[in-house]
C-alpha cells in the first residue's frame, strides 16, 4: 500500500517539506510506503478547460509533471498534497497542477483518502487548507482528520520543527490515514465495494 505525498512548494527542504515528511514518516512506521513528489519551481500551466483529457486521460500539456502524477495517483491508495500560503491561500502552481490533475479525471481517486497539509509563517493556515480540501470533496475522495486543522507554523525548516503541537497534528494524520487506508483495504477484502454513483444531473442557476 502506497502513499503519494506532493511538495507543492518551490523550496524543496524547506518548511512544507518538513511537515510533510513528519506525516511520511508516520505512514511508514504504519507499514505504508511513501512517495514525496517535488512540484519544484518551474512554472506550472493551469487549465485551459479543453476538455481534450476527457477522450484521453492525459492533459494535452506535456511539459511539467501532471499525467505522471495523473498515473501515480491513480495507482496509490492515498494521497497528501502540502503547500506554503501565500496571501491567506495555497500558492498558485500547486493549485494550477490540482486543477488539471483533477479536471475530468477525479473518478480514477474516488475513495481514496486524502489530506492538505500548510505550512505558514503565522496567518492564512486555515484558509489555504480549507481551499485544497475543495480538491478532494468534490472527488469522492474521503477526508482524513488529524487532531486539529493540519497546519504548521516557522519561517524556517528549524522553526517548523520547534512547533511541537504542529508536529503532533502531522504524527496523528499519519496515523489516522494509515487506519483509514487499512480500513478501506479490509472492507475490500470482507466483500463491501465503494457506492456505485449516479448519473450526474448537472444544473445551473440560470431559470
Amino acid at each position: 500500500m502506497s502513499v503519494l505525498l506532493i511538495n507543492g512548494s518551490p523550496r524543496p527542504k524547506g518548511c512544507t517539506f518538513t511537515a510533510l515528511s513528519i506525516v511520511a514518516n508516520q505512514l511508514e512506521k504504519n507499514g505504508l510506503q511513501t512517495q514525496l513528489v517535488q512540484l519544484g519551481a518551474q512554472p506550472v500551466r493551469d487549465c485551459i478547460s479543453c476538455y481534450k483529457c476527457a477522450k484521453t486521460g492525459q492533459c494535452v500539456f506535456k511539459d511539467d509533471q501532471v499525467n505522471e502524477l495523473v498515473d501515480t495517483l491513480a495507482g496509490a491508495e492515498a494521497l497528501v498534497v502540502g503547500s506554503p500560503v501565500y496571501y491567506a491561500g495555497p500558492n498558485a502552481s500547486i493549485c494550477a497542477l490540482l486543477n488539471r490533475v483533477f479536471f475530468m479525471k477525479s473518478s480514477k481517486y474516488a475513495f481514496k483518502p486524502a489530506a492538505a497539509v500548510v505550512s505558514c509563517r503565522r496567518g492564512g493556515a486555515s484558509a489555504s487548507f480549507d481551499r485544497l480540501n475543495k480538491y478532494f470533496t468534490i472527488a469522492r475522495m474521503p477526508v482524513v482528520a488529524s487532531q486539529y486543522w493540519n497546519s504548521v507554523h516557522g519561517n524556517t525548516p528549524d522553526e517548523v520543527m520547534q512547533d511541537k503541537e504542529g508536529l503532533q497534528v502531522m504524527r496523528a494524520l499519519g496515523d489516522n490515514m494509515a487506519w483509514l487506508v487499512k480500513c478501506i483495504a479490509a472492507g475490500k477484502a470482507a466483500g463491501i465495494n465503494t457506492p456505485t454513483p449516479e448519473s450526474w444531473e448537472a444544473t445551473n442557476f440560470i431559470r
